[in-house]
């Protein structure tokens, strides 16, 4: 299997195809010789005295070049090895199938609340700390059903905890026997080679003790988490009548012998389930040899071959192949590393709405990156640059965004100029005629004193405020977000203001005034829309006694929808017992 030095063949029965060469250089040979056009047309004898003697290069490095990819191809097939380096091998984590006594017993409360709370409760924290592994849950009293199949979704089985309880069993009575036999079933129908067992009850019997034993033997260990205390407690029977139970340790000690696992009693906290191993989904957990990593593993170097019989290929395929070849290899480098086209400034694209645009960018996928760059100018405060960026793009958005940026920057006659531009490009765009009326308004109105700025609102807020409008340009929405691209100025809003001094007090006083007069009025007119649609409904007409009675039994029903969330489970396990009972199987 090894050649020159380190060199090994992983696959060397590929090697005999190389005896093909000699196969292959003559299909060569013999196809250039019958590879002419005159032979149809003059007879053979007289071909040697007519046609001029070819020269054979360019045949030979055809040839040449057929045998090298060749040869290259099985070589790459071999499994060329010249190197060793460590590979993992797949560890196999082992699967769970928990297996919750249903029967009668679980109800007797010798562990507060009772057997079945604590063990749901254990099952959950179970479900949540296990790490990996899939898991599985069957429940059993006389006969074990499934209610989760092994899953790597531990979320999906701890679903049905909650409904546990006898009373969606079947039959009671209590056979372990049988819920361990269920359990490596399902291990055997996933593939799993090894898993782990873990029987939650209280009692246990010679039969289960051998089940537990059979299992062992094939790979499944068996381990049980004991339910109760060794005084008992009593139960009600579904018969009405009261039997009582205790923590039979001793047995269960044995039956987790038997089947190669561990016993614990059910405790607070963790360390039961420490104790029984069944956190950690391990490979070795069960019978068999534990899996680890592999030293000094061969790696297949075949694909470098790769490489030089893609070029050959690259040459096959038509004359001037060669130049190709050399050609991309030239410039293939200088494309990758050509540097990418810088942006252009907000004011070069300004002027052309299509600059940024290139081989990897269409001038719609430039625009939009235009517009959101000036989104995010605008709601960082930098109102200059979000109206270079908006300025040059097509259709009204754009527009209407570059005037709520020039009214925030307080070049209000460009605003409203931007105003006019979005109105001809959609006439009827309601915010844009609302923001042009309120900068105009802010534009008639005497300038305030020092220091502050008009406002379209009609309040004299301190340098630096935001400027009032329709929506919050914070709020805009993303442009490529139900074709909504615009960056609103702020509706008519009451920002957080310092307490003014000396003669700003009074300017401030009558703008707060002003606010609350139309606080006022809203609350009016919200008030007369409410009495409008109260006297509305009063004037509709009154439901008749039929309709009332149609109303009030589809209440009814309604309120009929049982609160029950065992009852689909139950009503599963009766079909499945049904079916066994009628001879289809387990």
């Amino acid at each position: 299997m090894s050649g020159l030095g380190a060199l090994v063949f992983l696959r060397p029965a590929w090697l005999w195809a190389l005896l093909a060469l000699p196969l292959a250089a003559w299909w060569w040979h013999r196809r250039r010789r019958q590879d002419t056009s005159w032979r149809d047309a003059v007879d053979p004898h007289l071909l040697p005295h007519l046609l001029a003697a070819r020269g054979g290069g360019r045949g030979a490095w055809g040839l040449a070049a057929m045998l090298a990819g060749i040869a290259l191809a099985v070589a790459a097939l071999a499994g060329p090895s010249w190197r060793s380096g460590p590979q993992p091998l797949a560890e196999e984590a082992a699967p769970l199938v928990i297996a919750l006594d249903l029967s009668g017993t679980v109800l007797a409360n010798d562990v507060p609340p009772s057997r079945l709370l604590q063990a749901r409760a254990k099952i959950a924290a179970l479900l949540r700390m296990r790490a990996g592994g899939q898991t599985g849950l069957v429940v059993w009293a006389d006969d074990a059903f499934t209610v989760a199949p092994l899953t790597s979704d531990t979320a999906n089985v701890a679903l049905f905890l909650d409904a546990l309880s006898p009373r969606i069993m079947p039959v009671d009575g209590h056979r372990p026997e049988r819920a361990i036999r269920h359990a490596v079933r399902l291990l055997r129908q996933a593939g799993a080679q090894r898993g782990d067992i873990l029987l939650l009850t209280g009692e246990a019997s010679g039969v289960a003790a051998r089940a537990a034993a059979s299992a062992a033997s094939d790979g499944y260990r068996v381990s049980v988490l004991g339910l109760g205390s060794a005084g008992g407690a009593a139960y009600r029977r579904d018969d009405g009548g009261f039997g009582r139970t205790r923590l039979d340790a001793p047995a269960l000690r044995a039956l987790a012998a038997a089947g190669g696992g561990a016993y614990a009693t059910l405790e607070s906290g963790d360390g039961d389930l420490r104790a029984l191993g069944v956190l950690d989904a391990v490979p070795g957990a069960g019978p068999g040899p534990a899996r680890g990593h592999a030293e000094g593993v061969r790696l297949d170097e075949g694909y470098w071959l790769l490489l030089p019989l893609l070029a050959l290929a690259a040459l096959a395929f038509r004359r001037g192949g060669a130049l190709a070849l050399l050609a991309l290899a030239l410039c293939g480098p200088l494309l990758l590393a050509a540097p990418a086209r810088a942006q252009p400034a907000p004011e070069a694209a300004a002027a052309d709405p299509a600059a940024g645009a290139g081989l990897w960018r269409r001038a719609d996928q430039a625009a939009h990156a235009r517009m959101r760059e000036g989104i995010d100018a605008f709601r960082a405060g930098d109102y200059a640059r979000a109206e270079a960026a908006w300025r040059g793009l097509p259709g009204a958005d754009a527009a209407y965004n570059r005037g709520n940026a020039l009214a925030k920057a307080g070049r209000y006659e460009q605003a409203v100029a931007a105003y006019d531009e979005a109105l001809r490009r959609q006439p009827g765009m309601a915010d844009a005629v609302a923001n042009r009326e309120a900068v105009l308004q802010a534009m008639q109105r005497q300038p305030p004193p020092s220091g502050q700025r008009p406002d379209p609102s009609g309040e004299s807020k301190q340098q630096g405020e935001a400027q009032p409008g329709r929506e919050s340009p914070e709020d805009a929405q993303d442009s490529g977000q139900a074709g909504d691209s615009r960056a609103d100025a702020p509706a008519q809003d009451a920002p957080q203001r310092e307490q003014p001094q000396g003669a700003d007090a009074q300017a401030q006083q009558a703008a707060d005034e002003a606010q609350r007069r139309r606080m006022e009025e809203a609350m009016r007119q919200a008030d007369a829309a409410g009495d409008a649609g109260r006297e509305a409904d009063a004037g509709a007409p009154a439901e008749t006694r039929e309709e009332r009675e149609q109303r009030e039994a589809n209440e009814a029903w309604l309120r009929r929808v049982p609160d029950d969330p065992g009852g689909l489970l139950r009503e599963k396990l009766r079909l499945e017992h049904e079916r066994r009972r009628f001879g289809g199987g387990s």
